[in-house]
């Protein structure tokens, strides 16, 4: 009996361990996906500057000089694009985590998720016949 109690504390612990870690990862995806979001609308701002400087002298540029513009105004949308579709990826790898945790805590303790999910109905209920 004392060796099952062992184990049963055993596994409890490194649980908590991994879910401290997996805490942690989170925690640090964002911060990075903040970040990323953060240096792609400055990014963003920055090629609509350009552009708008481009547009204001356009008129006084050559065809070559419309050219090379366009090439790097092309250049610099493709790179963008290529960060916004990271992000994305990033935030739908988040959600699948988030989606896989709910999952295994629903199947790992499915009557305090039935409570929850009353006590959450009970209150929005609630919420929404005072309105």
């Amino acid at each position: 009996m004392e060796i099952n109690q062992t184990s049963q504390t055993s596994g409890n612990g490194s649980d908590k361990i991994a879910a401290a870690s997996q805490s942690t990862r989170v925690g640090t995806n964002e911060m990075k996906g903040q970040q990323s979001a953060a240096l792609l609308r400055s990014d963003l701002s920055n090629l609509k500057n350009d552009l708008d400087a481009l547009v204001n002298r356009s008129a006084s540029l050559s065809d070559e000089e419309l050219r090379q513009a366009h090439a790097q105004m092309m250049a610099k949308f493709s790179s963008m694009r290529y960060a916004a579709k990271g992000i994305a990826s990033e935030a739908s790898r988040q959600l699948n985590r988030g989606v896989e945790t709910t999952t295994e805590y629903v199947k790992g303790k499915p009557m305090q998720s039935v409570a929850v999910a009353v006590g959450t109905g009970v209150l929005l209920g609630l919420l929404f016949n005072r309105r």
